[in-house]
């Protein structure tokens, strides 16, 4: 009788553990289907990326949060958001039309300076459309092994799933632009975001490095990855160049004006260039920290941000940074200047506005 009960209880318990996990599967809802959720706890939260829709502040962060403030970063409102996937960064090439993107393939658009968004692509989708663009390619140019080889890859991303993570998003205007991601994860749109053609065929990136940072300097525009790898639009052979630097690290930003770029990343590395790339000198930044935000204020001035929350500061050219310790109490993932000259910060703690000396230095 005893062993009975406990055989008896054995099943009972294996049969509501399996209708607790049907229960929960049930309820389960894919964070790229699940809107993010309003919380006054939004503006603490982890955020990542920065940008400027005309005079209104934005900024990108987890679980799909979005935040905007229009005063400047004193006040912040959360926007409407599809998703609640982590994002990673956003981008208004015009004070009405924005993207931002993230973790599982997501990119989002808004037409209103970010108060609302709209569900573009995800990661479920990437894979399968990767696999019929580069088989339709592969079928009209049988003897191309490129485009096989893409198309397979296209079908094993398609069976791992939505996991696809984009890292950066840029856009020369309302209709083309590109999103970058890992394992040279890139695509380019020409009608705002409505349809995407896959560019992993026209990147000097043969070992799949991730894609961290595209930015323009106004004259060029650069992609910057991990293990030194910098890549450079070539508009005569339709494809991203690779450009040698000396450093093989990983890079994490571009910033630039016409004729000078600089390119940031790990343990306080900066190089720059005044020839589009051909040579590079290294920056002294003092610091062994990585550089991971950045942007050129009002008066043309760079500004660099760490992760140790420091912030470095030229005047006028890149060619000396001056190093400003603490600037920000935290680790700086996004930066950008507000419409009154004020600077804003994003981090593991939320957005921040530092003070007005700061701000004006140098």
């Amino acid at each position: 009788m005893c062993a009975y009960r406990k055989d008896w209880r054995l099943a009972f318990g294996l049969l509501l553990g399996l209708l607790q996990g049907v229960s929960h599967a049930a309820g389960f809802v894919d964070v790229l289907d699940l809107p993010a959720r309003a919380s006054s706890l939004a503006v603490n939260s982890p955020l990542s990326g920065m940008a400027r829709a005309g005079s209104r502040v934005i900024s990108v962060g987890q679980r799909g949060h979005i935040l905007f403030s229009d005063d400047s970063g004193l006040h912040w409102q959360q926007a409407s958001v599809p998703v609640s996937a982590d994002l990673t960064a956003v981008n208004f090439p015009t004070a009405t039309q924005g993207w931002a993107v993230g973790n599982d393939g997501v990119v989002l658009h808004s037409s209103d300076a970010g108060a609302s968004w709209q569900k573009q692509l995800d990661g479920r989708q990437i894979g399968a459309f990767l696999q019929a663009h580069y088989a339709t390619l592969a079928k009209a140019e049988p003897g191309n092994e490129q485009w096989s080889a893409l198309a397979a890859e296209g079908q094993r991303m398609a069976e791992q799933g939505a996991d696809k993570p984009l890292l950066d998003v840029w856009f020369a205007n309302e209709k083309t632009g590109y999103v970058v991601g890992v394992f040279n994860l890139i695509l380019r749109t020409d009608d705002g975001g409505q349809t995407w053609t896959p560019y992993q065929d026209r990147t000097d990136n043969p070992q799949g490095f991730h894609l961290n940072a595209i930015a323009s300097t106004g004259d060029a525009l650069y992609i910057a990855g991990e293990q030194g790898l910098l890549l450079k639009w070539d508009d005569a052979a339709q494809r991203f160049a690779a450009v040698v630097t000396p450093y093989q690290g990983s890079f994490f930003g571009v910033l630039g004006k016409p004729g000078e770029v600089l390119v940031y990343g790990l343990r306080g590395n900066v190089l720059r260039s005044i020839d589009g790339g051909q040579n590079w000198s290294a920056l002294d930044t003092g610091l062994h920290v990585s550089i991971t935000a950045g942007l050129i204020d009002q008066q043309g001035n760079y500004r660099l941000f760490t992760q140790g929350g420091q912030m470095l500061v030229s005047q006028g050219s890149g060619a000396q940074l001056q190093l400003i310790r603490k600037a920000a109490p935290t680790p700086v993932a996004g930066a950008t200047q507000t419409v009154d000259g004020g600077l804003v910060v994003a981090g593991s703690r939320g957005v921040q506005t530092l003070s007005g000396d700061l701000a004006q230095k140098p």
